[in-house]
């Protein structure tokens, strides 16, 4: 079977397809009964644990207190008795290495009784710390391969929960992952120290505004999750889409998104079923999804949950990922979630909402009605806009990868320049604290004292949104819409608590030493404002962020604009950012040194599978169909002549000229890639000079190959072409 026989058996394949139902566990299942139901929560652990562990456990989750290690034989019994009661007869330590995905090795309960029989086991210090093999992930050079002890640790801050496959459950526990060595070789510790530190200067600076109560400062996260959904079957027909995660040749559909028909359409009930089943494996896991909706693209969807602490919230995204993964196949779909797996239509994001909130429950991105929280509020306001200023170049590195690169100043997603959106009415008040009369809502034209009533009230929602925006004050919170789909949340927000944490610290500092030198409290707050907000308002813009005349402005204004990976990636290890890592105890030199490192390898490896499969495809799928036509054409411009003799055939011959040259000019473009992807790799021996090889003449070789051969696409018969088209994959599933 060749060609569009293929196709044709796939489209069959899912014309034959039945709508899978979703498994709530009982007809009409009442959500709110099946949340957590798979999770080591807290109503769980206040019925299994002893009251006084269970005291001493909370104040490790709500105040931050160290964990006592006369807890975990407690706890460890206790899970294990959950876990077992519900079907598990494994346990694992869940972590998140440096792969951008997560990791985990399965251990039973079982252990033998020494008298030839056997009984089930669960050690505190098992639950605390376990060593995995840790040779094969990535180090960025903190360890060679050689050395292959690690560790996990137990983060009692995430619940431990249950996957659920077909033949039972196993019990997961959220764990960080260390070299022997101590070095961090994950995302979660360098984002927990990075909420520690953000607490610590949050909590520092609302002491200096005279704030007493609160106790401790949270980043909470919301994570809108973009992604894709084609057809099994047309998924195994793409080798691309398999081993790259996006389509690396395919003409533009002749319907894409121009009619605005999908975003927010009516969801098909196949897609609905796969969104029912998987929103109800998150149910049980604790996930709280709230949204589900078709995006702009076609084939293309959004899910969203609701707000909960960072660290819960980006494991919680990277389950939702996997679980997503898994219930697509269960329903003869592939989920892709790769930055751009189609080219022509919009590619995918995903939306880090963040915010600040107290242990009071109070919101401190949140105006408020009154002088004190205005004074809070504006404080943090500025403490963020400096951060977004001094390091903007860092936080765009922090999302820098060779997916993103497809969709990184599209017209589909934030470009490379960070900015800040603040809105009409915010944006006022910010310009009447920098020249000291009223803004918009103040009274009269009245200087604006930070602490008294002329500051005026700030309304959430009070102007629209900027989808153009990177980095947007929506009301009560940031959105950084410029993280890609498949990337961990984990470092993009590291990176953010981290600068944010420095700011805070400055404006803290700024306002301890007016103060104790006997000025009053407001007096200093309005100085502090007012200066730093002068310094840095350029980062402000609430205009187009596509346009070109944004562009022009914004290098006027000296901000950055590192267009791609191999120019952001540099901001990792410059002196201010190892300063400032440092000086947070985010991220110790070495450390940092090893994210860069391994960034650039990941960089390299992408765009080498990618190169690899051009090659393969072009040369072994494309070009032999191309032949093939141009076979037929001239056969039958030989089998016409003969029996019309004389016949005009100037215009066949025109086409049969065209598939010539187009394939000659394929087979070309395939031996210069072919040719650089077998240079010698010594010949870089500095990772950053190889990236950049891989950036300056892999890729553009790559473009060659894929322009001819979409070219071709749109030329050679149908019936001929061998793998399915942009035409039937966003559109049949």
């Amino acid at each position: 079977m060749k060609g569009a026989a293929l196709r044709k058996q796939a489209i069959q394949n899912m014309h034959n397809r039945n709508i899978i139902r979703n498994s709530f566990e009982k007809p009409a299942a009442n959500v709110a009964e099946m949340f957590g139901v798979n999770v080591f929560n807290r109503q769980a652990m206040r019925t299994l644990l002893p009251k006084g562990a269970f005291r001493t456990l909370m104040k490790t989750l709500e105040e931050g207190e160290p964990l006592d290690p006369s807890l975990a034989d407690i706890v460890a019994n206790a899970m294990k008795d959950w876990a077992i009661g519900r079907g598990a007869s494994h346990y694992t330590h869940w972590f998140q290495p440096m792969t951008g995905f997560t990791a985990e090795k399965h251990d039973s309960f079982l252990v033998s009784s020494g008298d030839d029989g056997a009984i089930l086991e669960f050690s505190g210090k098992t639950l605390i710390q376990g060593e995995p093999d840790a040779s094969s992930f990535p180090s960025g050079g903190i360890r060679s391969t050689f050395e292959a002890r690690g560790y996990t640790g137990w983060d009692p801050t995430s619940p431990a929960f249950l996957m659920e496959s077909t033949m039972g459950k196993t019990l997961c526990i959220p764990t960080v992952f260390c070299a022997y060595s101590g070095h961090a070789l994950d995302k979660k510790t360098p984002l927990l120290r990075s909420i520690d530190a953000i607490n610590k200067q949050a909590i520092r600076l609302l002491r200096a505004l005279g704030n007493k109560q609160a106790k401790r400062v949270t980043c909470t996260v919301g994570a809108e999750q973009e992604y894709f959904l084609i057809d099994e079957s047309f998924y195994l027909l793409r080798p691309d889409l398999i081993n790259a995660g996006r389509a690396l040749f395919g003409a533009k559909p002749p319907k894409g998104q121009e009619m605005e028909d999908h975003y927010w359409g009516s969801i098909k009930e196949r897609v609905l079923a796969f969104m029912m089943d998987a929103e109800a494996e998150l149910y049980k896991l604790g996930v709280p999804v709230k949204t589900r909706h078709n995006e702009v693209a076609p084939a293309q969807f959004e899910v969203a949950p609701i707000f909960e602490g960072a660290n819960i919230a980006i494991d919680h995204n990277m389950l939702l990922m996997e679980v997503f993964r898994k219930t697509a196949q269960k329903h003869g779909l592939r989920c892709l979630f790769h930055e751009k797996p189609f080219s022509g239509v919009n590619g995918s994001g995903k939306h880090n909402n963040w915010s600040l909130a107290d242990d009071l429950g109070n919101n401190l991105l949140e105006p408020g009605n009154t002088p004190h929280e205005n004074t809070q509020f504006i404080c943090v306001l500025t403490a963020i806009l400096r951060a977004l200023d001094k390091y903007g170049g860092l936080l765009r590195a922090s999302i820098a990868s060779a997916g993103n690169d497809h969709r990184l100043g599209a017209n589909e997603a934030p470009p490379a320049i960070l900015s800040v959106y603040l809105g009409d009415t915010l944006n006022s008040v910010i310009e009447g604290l920098i020249s000291g009369k009223g803004g918009s809502g103040a009274k009269g034209a009245r200087t604006i004292e930070i602490g008294v009533t002329t500051l005026p009230s700030l309304p959430r929602d009070a102007s629209d949104r900027n989808r153009t925006s990177p980095f947007a004050f929506t009301g009560n919170k940031f959105e950084f819409r410029a993280v890609g789909s498949s990337q961990s949340l984990a470092f993009p927000n590291t990176v953010l608590n981290t600068i944010v944490a420095d700011s805070l610290h400055y404006i803290a500092a700024k306002i301890e030493e007016g103060v104790k030198g006997g000025r009053p409290l407001n007096d200093v707050v309005q100085e502090v404002v007012q200066k730093t907000l002068t310094e840095h308002k350029r980062i402000i813009f609430n205009g187009d962020n596509y346009s070109e005349e944004w562009h022009k402005e914004a290098h006027k204004r000296g901000l950055p604009n590192l267009h791609n990976t191999m120019e952001a990636l540099p901001r990792l290890v410059d002196k201010e950012t190892k300063e400032l890592f440092k000086s947070h105890a985010v991220l110790n030199e070495e450390e940092l040194m090893s994210r860069y490192n391994v960034q650039l390898e990941a960089y390299c490896k992408t765009i080498n599978i990618e190169a690899l499969l051009t090659s393969n495809i072009a040369a072994t799928m494309i070009l032999p169909a191309a032949l093939a036509y141009q076979t037929q054409l001239a056969g039958s411009i030989i089998a016409t002549k003969s029996v019309l003799n004389g016949a005009d055939m100037t215009v066949q011959q025109g086409l049969l000229q065209d598939i010539m040259e187009k394939a000659s000019k394929l087979k070309v473009a395939v031996d210069t890639l072919d040719k650089l992807n077998k240079k010698d790799e010594k010949l870089h021996s500095d990772l950053f000079d190889h990236a950049k090889f891989y950036e300056t003449k892999i890729i553009p070789a790559m473009n060659d190959v894929r322009s001819i051969a979409d070219e071709l696409e749109m030329l050679v018969d149908d019936s001929l072409w061998p793998l399915p088209k942009f035409r039937e994959m966003l559109y049949i599933y």
